[in-house]
């Protein structure tokens, strides 16, 4: 059985607060078919603590304006580096970018199907990062990780260098560049809305181990049912 209709909106609607808030590596997994305690997963990420905690509250303060809805559970908040909520149909986690390379959600959950993101969430994303095999005899070393196939210049934004100075914004600052970021995105999503509708075309927009341990995350695909 897939997610429900519910679960499918609260995480596009996570999923858009994420991204207004620069979270890297937005990916929506539909686990309906291997866990009893929730529909979804939505995984992200972020660059620093404080982004980490960025993130959160805005997904939070977005289902809390928009469907009036409170996470039931939240853990890790105070560390910031992996921070799970719990909205029963959906458990999002955000985490710092080295969790996320390290203990790879969606590579546990690989056999899960993804949920579709809108593409004001999925634009200029990139692909989570995975680990580079070494070469064997028979196959072609792959490009140095240093050099302009590595994963950092894969993703065809100029986006990096700016993430990486709002770790030495302080939290006022932080704040201000975020909403100034968000509201350029907006604004921009609503001249690009506006040409389509000119042209006649529908628009559909949807308006050791971390917190995660155990049966949300450290378990394989399988193990509950």
């Amino acid at each position: 059985m897939p997610a429900s209709e519910n679960a499918v909106k609260l995480t596009r609607l996570a999923a858009e607060a994420a991204s207004d808030r620069l979270a890297r590596d937005i990916v929506a997994l539909d686990v309906s078919d291997h866990l009893v305690i929730t529909d979804a997963f939505l995984l992200c990420s972020a660059p620093s603590d404080r982004q980490v905690r960025a993130v959160v509250d805005a997904i939070e303060e977005r289902l809390r304006e928009v469907v009036d809805l409170r996470p039931t559970r939240r853990e890790g908040e105070r560390e910031g580096r992996w921070v799970l909520l719990d909205y029963l149909d959906l458990v999002v986690h955000v985490q710092h970018t080295d969790e996320r390379e390290y203990y790879q959600l969606e590579r546990l959950w690989r056999d899960c199907p993804s949920i579709e993101l809108p593409e004001t969430v999925t634009a200029g994303q990139q692909p989570p990062r995975q680990p580079i095999p070494h070469a064997g005899p028979d196959q072609a070393a792959l490009p140095d990780a240093d050099g302009p196939s590595a994963p950092d210049a894969l993703d065809g934004s100029d986006d990096e260098d700016e993430l990486d100075e709002l770790d030495e914004l302080d939290d006022d600052e932080l704040d201000a560049e975020l909403a100034r970021v968000a509201a350029g995105r907006a604004a921009s999503d609503a001249d690009d809305e506006d040409e389509l509708t000119g042209d006649g075309l529908a628009v559909d927009r949807l308006g050791d181990v971390g917190p995660a341990a155990g049966h949300l995350a450290g378990e394989a695909p399988g193990s509950v049912r």
